[in-house]
Parts: C-alpha cells; sequence; structure tokens
C-alpha cells in the first residue's frame, strides 16, 4: 500500500515550516496552523524507517472528532479539518510541558514501577500493584520534551522551580487535564473501551490558555477493552488493548527501544498491514464510525489544495 511520508509544501505568508514525529506543520504569520498528519510512525522518540498507510488520517480524523466534541469544557486551537489528513488552527504558544494523565498503571508507568520506584512524577504509589491495575484515582505525571532523545518525567513541584509555566496557569493546566480525561472515560465507556492513559499538549493565545494538537488518539492514549478486562486483570494475562503499545512491546521484544548502540527491526510487509488495520479498528470502535480511507494517487497535491482554499476563507 501506498502512504503520506512527507510533504513539503509553501503557502503565501507562510513563517517556517517544522517536520515533527508524525505531523508536518506549516506557520501562518504565526496566525494560523496548518498540520498535515503523515503516516510516519514513532516510538520511543524514534521516527520508523517504514511509514503506516492510512495512519495519518486516522490520527487526524480522530483528533477532529474530540477537539469538537471537547470544545465547550475547553477552548481548543482547531478551525476546521479541510482535508481527512488536514488541520488548520490557530497559532498558539506552546507550554514546555506535557500534561500526562493516568488511570492505570500501564505502559511507561509500569515499567518504573516494576523497577522498583514507588513514586511517579512526585506522586507516591502504593505497594502490591500489578501491571494494568486500576490506579486508586487519576494520577498526572507531567513530561518535558528534553533537547535531545526521550521526554523526561518532572513533578509538579519541579516545573514551578524551573518556571515553566506559572503556578496559576499550572493549576488550569491540571483541572483541564482531569476535566479532558473524565470526558474521555466517560466517552470510552459507552464504546466498550477504557481510557487508560492519555496526554494532553497546551498553550497560550491571547492570553487564554488552549488544548492544541490530537486528544484521544492511539499514538497519545491507550484504550483497553471493557468487556475482557477484569477477567484478563484476575488471571494476570495481558490486556487486549488499542493503543501504539503494541508496536512498542513488538520493538522491546525485538531488541529495541531506542537505546544508543540498538538497531530498528525490520518492519515486514505483514507487520505493517497489521499495524494499519489495528489503527483503523481503533478509529472504528473509538468513534463508532466506518473508516472511510482516502486515495493516495493525488493526495501531496489534493493536501495542498485543500489548505490553500482553506486559509483563503481566514483572508
Amino acid at each position: 500500500m501506498e502512504a503520506l511520508v512527507s510533504t513539503n509544501l509553501f503557502f503565501n505568508k507562510q513563517k517556517n515550516f517544522y517536520r515533527g514525529k508524525v505531523r508536518d506543520v506549516y506557520n501562518i504569520q504565526n496566525r494560523y496552523l496548518a498540520m498535515v498528519a503523515c503516516d510516519r510512525i514513532s516510538a520511543f522518540d524514534v521516527v520508523m524507517p517504514k511509514p503506516i498507510p492510512f495512519k495519518g488520517q486516522v490520527l487526524n480524523q480522530i483528533a477532529a472528532h474530540f477537539l469538537t466534541l471537547t470544545k465547550d469544557i475547553v477552548p481548543n486551537w482547531l478551525i476546521s479539518s479541510p482535508d481527512p489528513n488536514v488541520t488548520i488552527g490557530h497559532y498558539c504558544e506552546p507550554f514546555d510541558v506535557e500534561m500526562v494523565i493516568r488511570g492505570y498503571l500501564a505502559g511507561h508507568a509500569w515499567r518504573e514501577y516494576k523497577s522498583g520506584k514507588r513514586e511517579i512524577c512526585g506522586v507516591p504509589m502504593p505497594d502490591g500493584l500489578k501491571e494494568n491495575d486500576k490506579l486508586p484515582e487519576p494520577i498526572i505525571t507531567p513530561t518535558i520534551k528534553a533537547k535531545k532523545g526521550h521526554d523526561e518525567d518532572i513533578s509538579r513541584e519541579g516545573i514551578l522551580k524551573m518556571g515553566l509555566v506559572s503556578e496559576e496557569d499550572y493549576i488550569v493546566l491540571e483541572n483541564y487535564t482531569k476535566q479532558l480525561f473524565a470526558f474521555g472515560s466517560e466517552y470510552a465507556q459507552k464504546q466498550g473501551l477504557i481510557l487508560v492513559d492519555t496526554k494532553y499538549e497546551f498553550g497560550k493565545k491571547d492570553g487564554v490558555i488552549m488544548l492544541m494538537d490530537e486528544i484521544h488518539t492511539p499514538d497519545s492514549s491507550r484504550y483497553f477493552y471493557a468487556d475482557t478486562y477484569a477477567e484478563i486483570q484476575e488471571k494476570d494475562q495481558q490486556q487486549r488493548q488499542l493503543s501504539k503499545e503494541f508496536v512498542r512491546q513488538w520493538l522491546i521484544e525485538n531488541g529495541f527501544q531506542g537505546l544508543e548502540g540498538q538497531h530498528i527491526p525490520v518492519f515486514t510487509e505483514e507487520f505493517v498491514n497489521m499495524v494499519t488495520l489495528r489503527y483503523i479498528e481503533l478509529f472504528e470502535s473509538i468513534t463508532g464510525q466506518k473508516f472511510v480511507s482516502q486515495d493516495y494517487s493525488d493526495i501531496t497535491n489534493r493536501v495542498e489544495k485543500s489548505i490553500i482554499e482553506a486559509l483563503k476563507e481566514l483572508e
């Protein structure tokens, strides 16, 4: 299958361009952002050499779905989604902190706990928990973007001490994070899923704190199937889940965790197809909508045209 690996476009009044791990971001006069969700996939903060067809479309459409549903909870950057792979939004000055919230002991938090740590990002953890157990209450475990390599865990106290966010703003970020997670958890439950953990990114526009980037996607979140959770947990088996964690687990099993000297294992065609199907499955499970795959034959021109038309409407 074909895939959208990257874009290299230029738009009227474009100020700069940024290529993230997954998205290509075009800054228009520090007023708007045109964000193209490509099919690149990253794990352990490393972009994998092979893309995953339709992944960008899945991420973009899930994010637009939830940004629309949560706009009454917190202001967000979304203006429009003129193409399945494109979001047009307000330019915001981002906070240098990602707000991670966890309702269950999974993924990175479990790996830290398993290593013997009983405090994660300044939050004390009780003894006797096993992988994927529900936590007594959701905990916030923020991270900061490292200049090089993996994102770094940080506590609330560390954020305030470093002056990354004012205390006044941080209280707002915490409240928004808890409200969004409560909404996402309730929504997932109605779809037969459990929202295990997720992360949110925030910024400011004209002094107003706004939710940015993606929300409740398989790249930023982890989901379990609700109907089998209790039985699987009782048997101490691996949970059935819809998230990017299965890719991380596959990489770990094949000797890669993004550490120096490690080599990325080869993505076979069979593995790539399986990952595509998992992303589509999550889209349909979480939104309750049928996934309609887009034509890749002229995707770059299609994306460019959609952005040009959307920006014209904002002039």
